[in-house]
């Protein structure tokens, strides 16, 4: 699927993340701010991934700002963030759940 607009969901609050999905043209581009980069860096980067994979996102550049979020809040995050992003937030691909 092909991203329709700039889509941004979460907050900066601790345990939670931002994460910013724009247009993209050179694959999935993932730019990861955390303080825990070192030690869940691939983790939240393959929890994302995983999202987009269930919605056939091929193009996209993700910007994530991480605050010491679960994996189950990355998913929900990334989720709402895909959703808005392809103009599907009233007709939700359930499966992905």
């Amino acid at each position: 699927m092909e991203i329709k607009q700039t889509a941004l969901a979460g907050t900066l609050e601790s345990s939670d993340l931002q994460v910013m999905i724009t247009k993209g043209d050179k694959g999935i581009q993932i730019d990861l701010e955390s303080d825990v980069k070192k030690q869940f860096g691939a983790q939240i980067k393959a929890t994302i991934m995983e999202v987009l994979q269930s919605y056939d996102i091929e193009q996209a550049n993700i910007q994530v700002v991480d605050k010491g979020a679960l994996d189950m809040v990355i998913k929900a995050r990334t989720i709402a963030a895909v959703q808005r992003a392809l103009d599907i937030v009233d007709q939700p691909t359930w499966e992905v759940l």
